[in-house]
């Protein structure tokens, strides 16, 4: 019988299984932000296990609140940085050279084919475009990981969503990923690992993937995972270049971790999105969401394009398009974050952070500050965001807002308008 994906990374992983349904994997990438591991920090230091199993497999950043806003997020990046310095962790991010996580390692070439990756972190998935088991795990876990380089997982049961048809103007992977989460709902794929397959994730590029795999947790997943082929080895060129006589190598090399075609699924799901329209959460769940059509006209004070998942540079290129040569709404605050240094170098090299600034946005550094109510863009009581990150729930960027999901492309829209509207009008 075939394998999937996940099982052939598990298979590879495999350190012990102490019960039938248990498996302890050695893990190479252990990811790192000043939110979640400080608390890890401290308590192996309270147990007098101050150490990391291997400095070099450690990765480590400031991006949730930074430069730092008051003396306890202070004291977060502080207990990181000295504990960096502490471990001789090389690849450690402060401030000027951060990023948001999810977008900084994936550009510095630290995930590869077949991987396993933890981190503190639910949108650490995000990793699963390179063909990786990446999971956000709990304090304990990353204290074991830190320690001892293992994690234990489920066996692993995979859902298959293969996505056919033809993309359509102004539809994106923003707006396939939030169709399927409302397919699936929020606990529609509890407990499993999500597949991305079909024509139309084949001919993505690694920034849609990696915005497929970042929302797979808001279906409930375990984590997300896209085949990895030459796209994926193009992206990792600069970083493996050494290691493969060429692309084609490569990507012949990394078929390894395809899934068999007699492997078995729990469960499969196609989704032909030749009609689809640009999608929009309402409500305060992830899966609450229509057709922009049915909610447009809906009021917005803030635009925020940034995050995880919608700040790389495909995603500003996207929202420039609408916004050259027009401006905000009176009504509305726009606020642009690129997702890490690069991307924002590469956004003024380009002249889109002049486009941006033009029409009236704020241009910010990077973090994920606003995403999660702590920084750089957080709601007032009864506020309406239109937003490019990933998480709606109720006072998720600041007590009693509310957030709507979309894509870059229909964020620009609403900026523009000072309400929920269709992209597609301003597009040529």
């Amino acid at each position: 019988m075939g394998q999937t994906i996940a099982e052939k990374i598990f298979a590879a992983h495999l350190r012990d299984t102490p019960t039938a349904d248990n498996m302890v994997l050695d893990i190479d990438v252990i990811m790192c932000h000043e939110i979640t591991t400080p608390i890890a920090i401290m308590d192996l230091m309270d147990k007098g296990m101050d150490r990391v199993f291997d400095p070099a497999k450690i990765k480590a950043v400031i991006d949730h609140v930074t430069p730092s806003k008051d003396s306890k997020t202070a004291t977060q990046a502080k207990i990181m940085r000295e504990w960096a310095r502490r471990h001789k962790i090389k690849d450690f991010f402060d401030i000027g050279r951060n990023g948001v996580c999810h977008a900084l390692f994936p550009e510095k070439g630290f995930i590869r084919p077949g991987y396993t990756v933890i981190m503190g972190d639910s949108h650490t998935c995000t990793h699963g475009a390179f063909g990786a088991f990446a999971a956000g795990v709990g304090t304990t876990d990353l204290e074991v990981g830190i320690l001892k380089g293992v994690c234990a997982f489920r066996k692993p049961a995979t859902m298959k969503i293969e996505v056919i048809g033809t993309m359509p103007k102004g539809v994106f992977a923003k707006d396939i990923i939030l169709y399927i989460i409302k397919t699936l709902t929020v606990n529609g794929a509890t407990d499993m690992v999500m597949e991305f397959c079909g024509p139309v994730v084949k001919q993505m590029n690694m920034s849609s993937r990696m915005t497929l795999c970042n929302m797979s947790v808001e279906a409930g997943a375990t984590s997300g995972l896209c085949l990895p082929d030459r796209t994926t080895a193009e992206y990792l060129w600069p970083f493996i270049k050494d290691e493969y006589a060429s692309i084609e190598a490569a990507a012949r090399e990394f078929s390894k971790y395809h899934s068999d075609t007699d492997a078995v699924y729990a469960q499969s799901l196609t989704i032909d999105v030749s009609n689809l329209q640009p999608q929009v959460t309402y409500d305060y769940k992830p899966d609450k969401v229509k057709d922009i059509t049915e909610l447009a006209g809906a009021r917005i004070d803030q635009v925020y394009i940034g995050s995880c998942t919608n700040g790389r540079i495909e995603d500003i290129r996207s929202a420039a398009s609408i916004l050259k040569g027009r401006t905000v709404a009176d009504t509305v605050r726009g606020i642009l974050t690129p997702a890490t240094p690069a991307i924002y170098s590469q956004a003024l090299d380009e002249g889109l952070i002049k486009i941006f600034m033009d029409a009236g946005f704020c241009v910010l550094n990077p973090t994920c500050g606003a995403c999660l109510g702590m920084s750089s863009g957080v709601l007032a009581e009864g506020e309406t965001c239109a937003s490019t990150t990933n998480r709606n729930f109720n006072g998720r960027m600041g007590k009693g807002g509310m957030v709507h999901l979309m894509s870059p492309l229909s964020a620009a829209a609403a900026a523009i308008t000072g309400e929920i509207t269709d992209p597609r009008q301003f597009m040529s």
